[in-house]
């Protein structure tokens, strides 16, 4: 079938400002599959330019495709984009047929069949074996309700077939780079970039998480096969960033390592980036300098919180000192460490935001990126959030840079001062503009001058929207009203293996580590 794979604009600042773009790893993915499966696939990423939604819809309708499929990774804030491409597609290409994938869609099936007529089918879950088996049945007018891990119409009903078994191994599905001019994207001030996955899912029960249950369990590509890839990447098309989209790439020690080891060997000048968990740089604090070696230069940690009540709560699973040892371990190897702080899990008072601006100073990450706190409705914090008022209706801002939910007490306007303040004072202190300008490293200094003209540009157009286009409800509808009831039951997206009593028993451990673990029941 022709196949036609598109790329929605996203309207969230982090996508537009930078003038950077990456590839969509999601689509990559499931493009890769359907090639090999002997379909005609094409990507329209609009992200770059980007194209507005008439101008999609035109360059699809120059060629047309059978088949349409769309997804984003931040699929909550681009559904209400997404609805209204859909809607226009089919009125200029009534016969195409319009697929859709994601987390968003993936637990909001029902509404989206219900409420967008233009979407025809919804994948729900990993998509690589999923639309591959999708295409076949639609190529041979087959029964849909055969395809597991899919939702469709049937004689006016909304249908939901049974869930996919997830991918136990991931290498059995390969990403289709050939999609994409390499070229067109850039990271990292310039630098040639991609996205790419060396693991799914992660143990951790951090309750507001969107995508942990999602992958429902962690599992990872076998590491010296993907470091053959990335080198193969940088050699062939000219790659010189690795941007991490793995939960915790880091969650394996075994395979992680070997995998730094075999990338070394590799011998590729590649700087990596991403996403861990401190307690996971703390217990390899004898190997950092592999992650060094190997071209890590920065870490994202997710610090969330300095009260050990709402780690607890939000079930984080960390503490404040850990926090801050990862931190330290990480400068004492080269290699810059990102804090993210999450504002909005309680609600605050202004002494509260004092207080975190303190231990954000103790802990002296070199990078800090203050998030507001986003519900999804297949979470656990969402049932704990429900009855919170909303104050922005618009769920295009719903992208953790914009503040949705109400604090009693505290003004919008003074969350937000509070917000940004706190993000100038972390950027400018002496000890950061030291290293910025000093540091020995040039990859570093490198990373760090990079990461200081991107935030300058994005906080003053944060509070230009702020100041000029936003607008908050004084009395908005509760969370519960205005999403709906909570889907946190549906949580996990795919079929557990038969070693999913092993992983309840021993969540820290990782997937093929368990295959052969006996069971041992508690008594």
């Amino acid at each position: 079938m022709k196949i036609t794979l598109v790329n929605p604009p996203h309207t969230a600042i982090g996508s537009r400002i930078p003038r950077e773009h990456l590839p969509p790893l999601g689509l990559l993915s499931v493009g890769g599959p359907l090639i090999d499966a002997g379909h005609s696939v094409s990507l329209l990423d609009a992200e770059l330019g980007p194209l507005g939604l008439d101008e999609i819809v035109t360059r699809l309708a120059s060629d047309p495709p059978e088949v349409v499929m769309i997804g984003h990774s931040g699929s909550s804030s681009v559904h209400a984009t997404v609805v209204d491409l859909c809607a226009r597609i089919k009125v200029r290409m009534p016969a195409v047929i319009i697929v859709y994938g994601g987390v968003y869609p993936t637990y909001c099936w029902r509404e989206i069949l219900t409420e967008c007529p233009a979407v025809d089918l919804i994948v729900r879950g990993e998509g690589e074996r999923t639309t591959v088996r999708l295409m076949e049945t639609v190529a041979r007018g087959g029964d849909l309700g055969r395809v597991e891990g899919i939702a469709y119409r049937s004689d006016g009903r909304v249908v939901g077939t049974a869930q996919a078994p997830m991918i136990r191994d991931l290498d059995e599905f390969r990403v289709g780079w050939e999609l994409i001019d390499h070229r067109d994207y850039s990271y990292w001030g310039g630098k040639r970039a991609v996205v790419v996955q060396f693991s799914r899912g992660c143990p951790y029960q951090c309750s507001y998480c969107g995508q942990r249950g999602f992958w429902t369990q962690r599992r990872h590509r076998d590491p010296v096969r993907f470091a053959r890839v990335l080198a193969r990447l940088h050699r062939e098309h000219g790659v010189e960033l690795i941007n991490f989209a793995d939960e915790l790439p880091t969650g394996s020690p075994a395979a992680w390592k070997a995998f730094l080891e075999a990338l070394i060997s590799e011998n590729v000048p590649l700087l990596l980036v991403g996403s861990t968990r401190a307690g996971d740089i703390v217990r390899d604090r004898d190997i950092l300098h592999l992650y060094r070696r190997a071209g890590v230069i920065r870490f994202l940690l997710g610090i969330e919180s300095y009260n050990e009540d709402t780690l607890h709560t939000i079930r984080k699973g960390g503490t404040p000192s850990q926090d801050q040892l990862a931190i330290q371990l990480l400068r004492e190897h080269g290699i810059v460490s990102m804090a993210t702080y999450v504002v909005g899990f309680n609600e605050e008072r202004d002494r509260d935001y004092w207080t975190s601006y303190r231990h954000l100073l103790r802990y002296d990450p070199d990078q800090v990126q203050l998030l507001y706190a986003t519900p999804h409705r297949w979470t656990p914090f969402y049932d704990t959030v429900k009855d919170r008022r909303v104050i922005q209706t618009d769920t295009r801002r719903w992208d953790y840079k914009h503040q949705v939910l109400a604090t009693r007490g505290v003004p919008s306007w003074r969350v937000f001062l509070w917000f940004k303040c706190m993000e100038v004072l972390m950027q400018m202190r002496p000890r950061v503009v030291k290293r910025m300008l000093f540091h020995r490293d040039p990859d570093f200094r490198h990373a760090m001058r990079w990461y200081t003209r991107i935030g300058r540009r994005v906080w003053f157009h944060e509070v230009f929207e702020f100041l000029f286009q936003t607008r908050h409800l004084k009395h908005g509808p509760t969370l519960g009203e205005f999403l709906g009831a909570s889907l946190s039951s549906e949580e996990y997206a795919l079929k557990r293996p038969a070693n999913a009593l092993k992983l309840a028993l021993f969540p820290s451990r990782d997937a093929r580590e368990l295959d052969e673990a006996p069971v041992q029941r508690a008594a």
